[in-house]
């Protein structure tokens, strides 16, 4: 077992993935960009070095450099968490190069997954379904064209090399096509550096519903169920649960079937995700993508399994076999997570501050994953999630309403954050039906201009009784009477 591990990344999943590791006895190691010098996973590590200033291409992205604190420190092993370096080959054959076990899947199996056409192709090849569209990248408009006579309007046009909804358009009519090809490829570019684009059908009532995967070296993988991803907007996640409320038990099977055919056919070894596009209206599913690292929302999948995913890695990555084979996996109960970001819960741009106040919530089944504390200055460089909120029931009414409670007792404040947009989702009657696509928060989702900051009554009883003072101290009497100015107050609170 490695003795000691260096954890290429920040935030609350470096601090998960230490937990892991001093549970298990090993010694961490942290990696810091001066932007975190004051970071809770610095504090936490047995071991810390700054490598490099805020940028995360300096720093967090700096391959010679995380490889030479390894080798500094001792480290055998690099755990990548989640973003960053985790899908880069180059980094992981760097690992390998260098005699450090990168915790992860194999360099073959992130190159044939990190490219979304090579992948589709691969699972075609592998009897996976895919969602119809190009059979490789398209360089002129008459491509898109003869695509299109197969599938038919609406379209999607892709980046081969995308993710977060980058490269990404959605195309009705042919008139749109020339613009949106120009757009994608452009876009594509910029953010990837490969303006590579390829057509898929588009699905017009779809949830994204993605499965849990693990192998081994000795050569067993298992699928460890599903989780339901569809609550989105702008095509990133922000509340996911499992079980999902639309698959039935022979559903559920299939798909975990055929997520692990997919991951067999690159030989896949640690914990990574098959997901996948679910039509409503047919009940078919087809392949989206893999993606080759730990889950942001990996905890919903150990709520309900009772496995420490993280643990497990480490396990695998040290040669040992998983300590549990698909017939002793089932789910009991229901989990929820939600993601709490510093951005501004109605347009969805990043808040960076200081905190000033910050109480995570607590209670029997209530897991808070976080980085942040009061007086914690939460950088603008890096991904605006601060923390993940998850919690469990025996049914998913009981795992939701635990949810409602804990999101009562969370306090961040000094910054805005989605916490109250979460609390309007979590009482959403389509929510709570469970019958929604990935479109809910643009179509569903009637909560934007009833969306209200959550304030302490404290502060409106002492803003409207100094709104009272001031507009009667002309007249040399109090009105006592302040239910009008609390109202007022009330209306301009709204983050309409």
């Amino acid at each position: 077992m490695f003795k000691k591990i260096l954890i290429a990344n920040r935030g609350e999943i470096a601090i998960r993935i230490h937990r892991a590791c001093t549970e298990m006895g090993i010694k961490t190691v942290a990696v810091f960009s001066e932007a975190d010098r004051n970071s809770l996973h610095v504090l936490f590590a047995d071991e810390a070095y700054c490598i490099g200033p805020a940028p995360s291409r300096e720093s967090y992205l700096n391959i010679p450099k995380i490889i030479d604190v390894a080798k500094k420190s001792g480290a055998q092993a690099i755990h990548p968490g989640y973003g960053f370096l985790s899908e880069n080959e180059d980094f992981a054959e760097a690992c390998e190069k260098s005699g450090i076990v990168f915790i992860g899947p194999t360099v073959h199996a992130i190159s044939s997954m990190g490219d979304k056409l090579s992948a589709r192709e691969l699972m075609k090849k592998a009897g996976v379904p895919i969602v119809p569209g190009s059979d490789g990248p398209i360089s002129t408009i008459e491509d898109v064209k003869a695509v299109v006579k197969k599938t038919g309007f609406p379209i999607m046009i892709k980046a081969s090399a995308g993710g977060g909804g980058k490269g990404m358009r959605f195309v009705m009519s042919e008139s749109e096509l020339e613009s949106a090809v120009r757009a994608a490829k452009s876009e594509a570019l910029n953010y990837f550096g490969d303006d590579k684009v390829y057509v898929e059908k588009y699905i017009k009532n779809p949830k994204h519903i993605e499965i849990q995967v693990f192998g081994d070296t000795k050569g067993n993988v298992v699928h460890i169920f599903e989780r339901e991803c569809s609550i989105q907007r702008r095509h990133q996640k922000i509340i996911e649960e499992s079980p999902s409320p639309a698959l039935d038990q022979k559903t559920r099977m299939a798909m975990g079937e055929i997520a692990v055919k997919a991951a067999k056919s690159v030989n896949y070894t640690g914990a990574g995700t098959v997901e996948f596009i679910y039509d409503i209206d047919t009940g078919d599913f087809y392949f989206l993508e893999m993606n080759t690292r730990l889950q942001v929302e990996h905890p919903v999948t150990e709520l309900v399994t009772g496995i420490d995913l993280v643990q497990e890695q480490i396990l695998v990555a040290a040669g040992k076999p998983m300590s549990f084979k698909q017939h002793d996996l089932a789910q009991k109960g229901w989990a929820l997570e939600v993601r709490i970001y510093a951005e501004d819960p109605i347009t969805f741009m990043p808040s960076p501050g200081k905190i000033v106040r910050c109480r995570h919530p607590q209670g029997p089944f209530t897991r808070v994953d976080s980085y942040v504390y009061p007086g914690y200055e939460v950088p603008m460089h890096y991904d605006p999630m601060i923390a993940k909120l998850s919690t469990w029931g025996e049914t998913r009414s009981d795992a939701i309403r635990r949810c409602q409670r804990a999101l009562d007792e969370f306090i961040l404040s000094g910054i805005k954050t989605n916490i109250p947009l979460h609390k309007k989702i979590l009482t959403n009657e389509t929510f709570l039906k469970g019958d929604f696509s990935t479109h809910f928060i643009d179509k569903d989702f009637d909560g934007f201009d009833k969306l209200f900051t959550v304030v302490d009554d404290r502060v409106f009883l002492i803003n409207a009784a100094i709104e009272a003072f001031n507009e009667h101290k002309s007249h040399g009497v109090w009105d006592l009477n302040l239910s009008s100015h609390w109202k007022k107050l009330g209306r301009r609170l709204s983050l309409r």
